[in-house]
């Protein structure tokens, strides 16, 4: 399994995205300007900054961290974060020793609240078949390679609960605030198939 930056989209897949919404449009069973908030807001509004903005809260505020971990979907409601697929968030936590990777076996749950839309990764049979079988391999072949002393917990999503990964704050970052941390915080880290990387 590979991953690349950019588009999780092929030029293919825009191309029929693109066409079957034309055609759904002409025949007047979708509005376009709706479409296009829909997106916008997935985009902009419920993303993954939101749950960049949740982990630097749990990363510079104690009390909140606590509150996280017991009750992941009040504390992330108290950050302005609910909606479809954000009934039932767990937050786990990544440690020097235990590392936790997500996965929906199923189908692709996914806290849409605090982290978009799920990567086509993601959805990919090979991603969800092999993570639960070879987590390290899978993350290894991802660009995480982890120390065999490391302990491995897959979490699988299901309709009920998703969860969200706690990533371990990079050494180097005690100086900077919260809003500094942001834009370090990646959606794979806290899927947990990337680490937070210093600045």
């Amino acid at each position: 399994m590979t991953t690349t930056g950019g588009s999780d989209e092929s030029p293919s897949v825009a191309l029929r995205t693109e066409a079957l919404e034309q055609l759904l449009t002409e025949r007047g069973l979708i509005d376009p300007n709706v479409m296009d908030a829909i997106i916008t807001r997935y985009e902009t509004s419920v993303g993954p900054l939101n749950g960049a903005e949740v982990v630097a809260r749990a990363w510079t505020d104690p009390d909140y961290r606590r509150r996280l971990l017991a009750d992941g979907t009040a504390a992330i409601k108290e950050l302005g974060f609910s909606g479809p697929q954000g009934e039932h968030i767990v937050v786990v936590e990544n440690t020097p020793t235990l590392h936790n990777v997500v996965v929906c076996t199923l189908c692709s749950c996914y806290p849409w609240p605090v982290l978009g839309l799920p990567p086509s990764w993601y959805k990919d049979p090979a991603y969800r078949a092999r993570v639960v079988r070879e987590p390290r391999t899978v993350l290894a072949e991802m660009g995480l390679t982890l120390d065999d002393d490391v302990q491995i917990v897959v979490r699988d999503s299901t309709s009920e609960v998703r969860w969200l990964v706690l990533p371990e704050r990079p050494s180097g970052t005690e100086h900077l605030t919260e809003a500094e941390l942001v834009p370090l915080i990646t959606r794979d880290a806290m899927v947990g198939v990337a680490r937070v990387a210093a600045p």
